[in-house]
């Protein structure tokens, strides 16, 4: 009975002394939980909490409910969380190296997007650790395409009409396509469109999806102007603070998620149009017209960026074209 009883408080103080030290993470990512993205992360999670066997977890917080979406990396910066997701292109403003993936019409494909982030990518975890953030994954949005809540047959057709932006690019864009940029986050698509405070943006099929887009505009463009792509970032101190073997379960999750969501976007991109078609969008590859002027404003913008950036920009320009 004695030895039981020893062997019970063994136990009891083994689950006592594990619980001490389990971990939690809160992080906060922008996006519905239907999107893939969204998907994508909660899986990471699920993946981290069996490979550390519950010692490491994180609570996914969706679709802004935590902390808004232009506020998620500096929350992690100064560790009011741990962990977080945003679009690249936000941080476009700080350094020109935020900017690529969003310049129209310099990566238009997964596989261009890919090489990109390849060429890209030691640029963007120099920038991102001097502000003391990790990059653990990236994952690219499938192509942007054109929503109008009427026919646009070439650009002179955008003239005038409000243009949704979220980032300095796409301000840009609307602006040398003769539209009027206006400010709209995600979840404010739906009444941004039915008030008429926007009348045409760029955007995903996921997100046309998401928001049900067939709810308040007519039209998809499948004009494929860029990719633009969401990053995870861990505070650079809470992830020294990890044992070794729990740094090597979040870098293994991480791999493991950023394949699984490059493989999502793909898949998603091809279900998420038979989706708006279904629904009574009409979808359609644009004319050449449109599409040709559209190509000329991305030319003229890469050449802005590519001004901005300097050498350093130009280097990844020539990484990315090299490989």
């Amino acid at each position: 009975m004695r030895f039981c009883k020893t062997i019970i408080a063994g136990l009891a103080l083994a689950l006592s002394s594990a619980a001490a030290h389990a971990e939690t993470w809160q992080m906060a990512t922008p996006y519905p939980e239907s999107n893939f993205h969204t998907q994508n992360i909660l899986q990471f999670a699920k993946d981290l909490d069996a490979a550390t066997q519950g010692k490491l977890q994180i609570n996914v917080h969706a679709a802004g409910s935590l902390i808004k979406h232009q506020e998620i990396k500096n929350a992690v910066r100064s560790q009011q969380i741990q962990i977080g997701e945003f679009i690249i292109s936000n941080l476009a403003n700080e350094n020109p190296i935020f900017a690529l993936d969003s310049v129209p019409f310099v990566a238009v494909s997964f596989d261009d997007s890919r090489k990109m982030y390849k060429a890209s990518k030691p640029a963007l975890e120099e920038e991102l650790g001097r502000q003391n953030l990790k990059v653990l994954f990236s994952v690219a949005w499938p192509p942007q395409g054109l929503y109008t809540d009427r026919p646009i047959d070439k650009i002179e057709d955008l003239r005038g009409l409000k243009f949704r932006a979220y980032s300095p690019q796409t301000e840009r864009l609307a602006q040398l396509a003769g539209a009027v940029p206006t400010q709209v986050e995600v979840p404010d698509l739906a009444q941004a469109f039915t008030t008429g405070r926007v009348n045409a943006m760029l955007t995903s099929t996921s997100t046309g999806v998401n928001t049900k887009a067939w709810d308040y505009l007519k039209y998809f463009y499948d004009v494929a102007a860029f990719l633009p792509k969401n990053i995870v970032v861990v505070n650079q101190r809470v992830f020294d603070a990890l044992d070794p073997a729990t740094q090597k379960a979040v870098l293994d999750a991480a791999a493991t998620a950023e394949k699984r969501g490059w493989e999502m976007a793909e898949a998603d991109h091809a279900a998420q149009r038979k989706v708006l078609q279904e629904h009574g969008i009409v979808v359609g590859a644009g004319s050449p017209a449109l599409n040709a002027a559209l190509h000329d404003i991305g030319k003229k913008m890469a050449d802005e960026w590519s001004k901005e950036a300097g050498e350093r920009g130009a280097a990844v320009l020539q990484a990315y074209r090299a490989q």
